[in-house]
């Protein structure tokens, strides 16, 4: 076992972790995943300024591992009440009280089952759900316990079904058609949304996307949750096929609608640090309210035009009265509400 340092806390993991990322370790703790951890925390510290929570949430951890993600929410954020922190492994729960008694944080703790400690749980207002692959064995208990106006926080890191590598994959795993495309990670990230919505569907829940990005290795969506037949109709109603650019077949169903809250990512953009710029294209893409961009490489081959910018191709945009921005998904993509056909023309 070695010391690691992450934000405000310390904790005990098995010392392989560096050269394996592996399920099969002892005490599993991801370094990669650190981002995401620091964006969570930001997450609910701004929440938590904008008084989006009446109250201070009961977070459930159902896959908690070395107990780093509950160790840093007590740590560092000031929105947790109470913290219960699972895990199937009883070697990982021993080193996660260890880790916890290390850093003077209280929780909860219990060895079982993923879906099980949820269900048998009376309810939780922020699950986190950060699993080594597909959340999808994990979405239906998680969805039952979710308290109303509640957050449910995803991870996948099943990247390839998802963009469209393995499309047969994605088709019984996701319910949705997909292709490798240059739009593959926006696509991959509304498929992973609308499976969520249409298992909370089932229970007449409104899961709204409010912080969505693709990184690494791994998407995340963090969701608020809404209990009605209505707002759950309004949501269904809101996935659609998609043609992307450049491609002739369909691809979807996925979902249409917001990937961020505006107002929570203008708060984490005042909380950040090291992650502000990050989070500034996320803001400025939702700014845009489009879904897919344009691979402005592709673009010059299919027009035959050499040696177009980024910043020149946006700079036209703006200047026609059309949104445009740089997007996270891809260093050669344009975020636009400006149709193919008319750029095309914009730029002859």
């Amino acid at each position: 076992m070695i010391k690691i340092h992450e934000g405000k806390a310390v904790i005990y993991t098995d010392s392989g972790h560096k050269d394996k990322i592996s399920k099969q370790l002892e005490v599993f703790y991801n370094p990669v995943m650190k981002t995401n951890r620091d964006l969570t925390i930001i997450f609910m510290n701004a929440i938590s300024n904008l008084k989006l929570n009446k109250r201070k949430l009961v977070v459930g951890l159902p896959l908690a591992g070395s107990g780093i993600r509950g160790i840093r929410f007590a740590l560092e954020t000031n929105v947790v009440k109470t913290i219960y922190m699972n895990d199937y492994d009883k070697k990982a729960i021993k080193n996660m009280k260890k880790n916890l008694r290390l850093n003077k944080v209280k929780a909860k703790t219990s060895v079982n089952d993923a879906n099980i400690f949820m269900l048998e749980n009376k309810g939780f207002d922020f699950i986190d759900i950060d699993p080594f692959g597909s959340p999808n064995p994990f979405l239906d208990a998680a969805i039952k316990r979710l308290s109303r106006n509640g957050f449910l926080a995803i991870t996948a890191t099943d990247t390839a079904p998802l963009a469209g590598t393995f499309p047969k994959t994605c088709l019984w795993k996701y319910w949705s058609k997909n292709y490798l495309t240059p739009e593959k990670h926006e696509i991959g990230l509304r498929i992973l949304i609308r499976k969520v919505q249409l298992i909370a569907s089932q229970q007449e829940r409104a899961l709204i996307p409010v912080f969505s990005y693709a990184k690494d290795h791994y998407y995340r969506v963090i969701f608020i949750c809404k209990k009605s037949k209505t707002s759950a109709v309004k949501i269904i109603e809101n996935n659609k096929m998609y043609t992307p650019n450049f491609f002739k077949k369909e691809i979807g169903p996925l979902w249409f609608g917001q990937l961020q809250d505006k107002k929570i990512l203008k708060e984490m953009i005042k909380l950040s640090k090291e992650n502000k710029l990050f989070l500034k294209v996320l803001l400025e893409e939702e700014k845009v309210n489009a879904v897919g961009f344009i691979d402005i490489h592709e673009f010059m081959k299919k027009t035959k035009k050499q040696g177009l910018s980024h910043n020149k191709v946006i700079e036209k945009l703006k200047a026609k009265s059309f949104k445009a921005s740089r997007t996270h998904f891809s260093y050669k993509g344009i975020k636009t509400d400006c149709e193919l056909i008319k750029l095309k023309k914009i730029i002859k």
